[in-house]
């Protein structure tokens, strides 16, 4: 695990010196900004529901934007093979690069703190629900990030990564629209929709099985990953 870690280090500085970071997380946290405030001063809804409630959709597009450079871009500039050819696994070459993405991510959140502190600073607010609106975010978000991470891995272009995961992440986001079909099919479809496990967490109820969906979801995108950069060495 120790060589994840040093990918992951290598890979998190990586981001800040280009300006895929700064360009992300500053149209993150100006969207995220404008439709907190637009909610709490215009509606005077002094909490963060507006906050999270934007989420789901919003990260359809941020994850995959962070997530799409990660073995694209290596896969582009030939320098994948190179690091293939180390005395590294490949399943710590993508955890090493997820691990980045998903700090990257948690960096943002956490300059989103202000936002909180601005509620509670005007009024009293339940931060239950915050806490678990922030770690259903970080596990939305991860999710994202690892089906980011698989679309990044099949393709050398990072536009079309990009796209290619925001179309994934949008068919995962309208799964649980199929709930309408009733049993047995509809509440299968919810239970594998992301945005369904999300809802419940944003509300300050924590439940084992919406734990055990977005660490299997993850464990999932990435050992797909793996699998792919397993079957370009016989490519």
């Amino acid at each position: 695990m120790g060589t994840a870690f040093v990918i992951a280090r290598r890979e998190f500085a990586a981001y800040f010196k280009s300006p895929i970071a700064y360009i992300v997380l500053a149209a993150f946290l100006a969207l995220t900004g404008y439709l907190f405030f637009d909610q709490f001063f215009l509606l005077k809804n002094a909490s963060m529901d507006g906050y999270f409630g934007s989420m789901p959709f919003l990260l359809l597009f941020f994850a995959p934007a962070i997530a799409m450079r990660l073995i694209s871009e290596e896969r582009g500039s030939g320098t994948i093979e190179m690091l293939l050819t180390f005395p590294v696994r490949d399943w710590e070459v993508v955890a090493g690069k997820y691990l980045a993405a998903l700090a990257m991510f948690a960096v943002g959140l956490l300059l989103s703190l202000p936002f909180a502190f601005t509620v509670a600073s005007l009024g009293p607010l339940d931060w239950g629900p915050v806490w678990g609106g922030y770690l259903g975010t970080l596990l939305l978000g991860g999710t994202y990030l690892a089906v980011g991470m698989f679309a990044s891995a099949l393709t050398r272009n990072q536009i079309v990564a990009f796209i290619l995961g925001v179309a994934i992440c949008l068919g995962l986001f309208f799964l649980d629209s199929f709930v309408v079909l009733g049993r047995p099919l509809g509440p299968i479809f919810q239970y594998a929709s992301p945005k369904f496990h999300f809802q419940g967490i944003a509300r300050g109820v924590v439940e084992l099985r919406n734990i055990v969906y977005y660490v299997s979801a993850i464990g999932i995108a990435l050992l797909a990953t793996a699998q792919v950069l397993e079957s370009r060495k016989w490519v």
